[in-house]
């Protein structure tokens, strides 16, 4: 593999979202040449008995996962399974293309390790990532399709777009993911509401018993979290993914005015979000936590305050992909040095 460290330079000479482009331009070549799963690339790939599990009637050979946001349309599959991502959640997919929000709308805040995007779900809309994961579903990792309205969507009839890409994409994917989380799309975190989840679970469940799950913004109080996530499981939610970006710009020295902050400083907000959802949630539905994780020791933290899995976004930008195998690698000494023999056993450690 290519020593991040060396072309990160390089790579931050680049607007961040070229950088990105050039990124996904070289992850591709995977899917397009269709490289196969060999020894070779194993090598990077992290797989042993203590980190593999069931979940949602796949097995995960292990918990770390790329987040929502990175691959947008389903083009880098094959590539994040060769760098060691153990699942990937594709999207944020839209019933219409849409080219996102002016640029520029990626931002890094390199002192604090951290993005600021106002991307707006930009994507190629329903048909051509439908067309793409016909192509490759099942693949040997799991994947996970996050959805959302189209910005143009009003709030009345955005449970018409959501009902739309489930339809269409429910046996396509592992699970699915409810995005209403976003700072983005304008309007879209006041779908955060019991009349909407309630509504849109009851019609989304008469569609598919494949596992879809609610993504949630860290930028509320603890206990309207809580409140929120029991009453989304309690309407037909299979899972709780916490959390999106955070829209608190004191948590950078420069902010910009638009977008949500990820990385570094969204991960003792993002965290204290997670351990009170968990408190009330842990061994009723799966948990997924998502913000700040760089490390091995972090992901650990997650897992035994009840996450299942993880995953990953922005401190790839700052650390590199050698991170996903340094975090499995670590990951499976920790779980040993407890006395652990499966990450399950840890799973939740710190709730018992």
């Amino acid at each position: 593999m290519i020593d991040y460290q060396s072309i990160k330079p390089w790579l931050f000479k680049l607007e961040p979202e070229n950088a990105h482009h050039l990124v996904e331009s070289v992850l591709r070549l995977p899917n397009i040449c269709q490289i196969p799963f060999n020894p070779f690339l194993e090598s990077h790939f992290i797989t042993n008995n203590i980190l593999s599990q069931e979940l949602f009637g796949r097995k995960f050979l292990n918990p770390v996962g790329l987040g929502a946001g990175f691959d947008k349309n389903a083009t880098m599959i094959r590539g994040m399974q060769i760098l060691g991502f153990g699942f990937t959640e594709i999207g944020t997919v839209t019933p219409k293309p849409q080219t996102g929000n002016p640029k520029p709308r990626m931002f890094r805040h390199v002192d604090e390790e951290s993005i600021q995007n106002a991307m707006g779900f930009n994507n190629d809309g329903l048909l051509k990532v439908q067309k793409r994961l016909k192509s490759r579903y099942p693949f040997t990792t799991p994947i996970g399709i996050n959805i959302g309205k189209n910005k143009l969507t009003s709030d009345a009839s955005a449970i018409d777009d959501y009902i739309t890409l489930i339809k269409a994409l429910h046996t396509l994917g592992d699970y699915l993911v409810i995005n209403i989380s976003s700072p983005n799309t304008p309007g879209l975190r006041d779908l955060q509401n019991e009349e909407f989840i309630t509504k849109l679970f009851a019609e989304a469940k008469a569609i598919t018993d494949k596992p879809i799950l609610l993504k949630i913004a860290p930028d509320m109080s603890l206990r309207d979290a809580v409140e929120l996530t029991t009453m989304a499981v309690a309407s037909g939610a299979d899972g709780i993914i916490a959390t999106n970006t955070t829209i608190d710009y004191s948590l950078v020295k420069n902010p910009k005015t638009v977008g949500g902050l990820s990385g570094a400083v969204l991960k003792k907000k993002s965290f204290e979000i997670f351990e009170a959802i968990a408190k009330e949630l842990y061994g009723k539905t799966t948990l997924i936590s998502v913000g700040g994780i760089d490390s091995a020791q972090e992901a650990y933290k997650r897992i035994k305050a009840g996450a299942s899995l993880v995953q990953i976004y922005s401190g790839l930008v700052f650390h590199g992909f050698d991170m996903i195998k340094n975090i499995n690698t670590e990951l499976t000494e920790l779980i040993k040095a407890d006395g652990y023999t499966n990450i399950t056993q840890a799973i939740g450690a710190d709730r018992k």
